[in-house]
């Protein structure tokens, strides 16, 4: 177990095993210029995440006893945190009745075909969770914004996407739409990041060079989905995701509190996310990005 406070700052494994008594352990942090309150919010998030994904091993069991289909949509900006909110989700998880899905760009062929083809295949069957890292909605924002498609396109999706969402509502899949929202400077700081760690350097793409040059035209593009796209039956969930960590545990929670599935009364936790950060979009709602 290492914990990392700041550059030159580690709490180790060793620090752990060497450590007779919990005052022993403090004199270690307070040696090295470690926060105690940023060792106990690290050890919270750890304790909570687990109970949270106990419940999603639980919610999983239910989904294939009860021959559920359930879609997970992960949007946002790039680095907004999708990839790192779905390793948390599916960490537990039978890989049997799961699937993450991330589409490359569209071969030749598939650019002749209908928009919603090469995703209709990749939903989920009977008693599968299916989570999206980007889906359709890359032609509500991303594409548009980048001119990988032409206006046409872009306003043939718009007028399809909600007859095409409720024609998976009425056939009985369940939908949950996430937009992961951080803000502009938080966007810079991981690119940043991404930038001058070479285990994350293949996470920054040309794409992502053009987030922050372009940034008020994907806000643009994005209040264009919410109000065209946000429905009573496919609601879109907006996530406060400045902090990381919080931003999985109420995603996790949020997903949890949509089923009553089997042991749910049993929880360890709280399955009920923080409305601070959890919002089901509102055109009052104050965005932060």
């Amino acid at each position: 177990m290492k914990l990392t406070m700041n550059e030159g700052s580690k709490l180790t494994k060793e620090d752990f095993e060497k450590a007779t008594s919990n005052q022993e352990l403090i004199n270690v942090i307070e040696q090295k210029n470690i926060s105690l309150e940023k060792v106990n919010a690290k050890i919270f998030y750890e304790e909570e995440l687990k109970k949270l994904q106990i419940e999603l091993v639980k919610l999983q069991q239910w989904v294939v006893k009860n021959n559920k289909r359930v879609a997970i949509l992960f949007e946002g900006r790039d680095a907004a945190g999708k990839g790192g909110n779905i390793r948390r989700f599916t960490e537990h998880l039978n890989p049997r009745a799961m699937r993450v899905v991330a589409l490359t760009k569209p071969t030749k062929v598939e650019q002749g075909q209908w928009y919603f083809r090469r995703y209709i295949k990749e939903l989920p069957n009977s008693g599968e969770i299916v989570f999206f890292d980007r889906s359709w909605y890359n032609r509500a924002v991303v594409e548009p914004v980048m001119g990988f498609c032409n206006e046409n396109q872009y306003h043939n999706f718009m007028v399809q996407v909600p007859e095409f969402e409720h024609m998976l509502y009425e056939d009985g899949l369940i939908l949950v739409k996430f937009w992961f929202s951080i803000s502009k400077g938080e966007q810079l700081t991981r690119f940043n990041n991404r930038i001058a760690t070479p285990l994350k350097r293949w996470k920054y793409s040309p794409v992502d060079r053009k987030g922050q040059e372009l940034w008020d035209s994907y806000t643009h593009y994005k209040e264009q989905m919410y109000s065209k796209t946000h429905t009573s039956y496919s609601p879109w969930i907006t996530v406060r995701a400045n902090n990381k960590k919080v931003a999985r545990l109420e995603s996790i929670r949020y997903v949890l509190s949509l089923f009553n599935y089997d042991g749910k009364q049993e929880a360890l936790t709280t399955l009920l996310p923080d409305p601070n950060i959890i919002m089901r979009y509102y055109r009052s709602n104050k965005q932060i990005d």
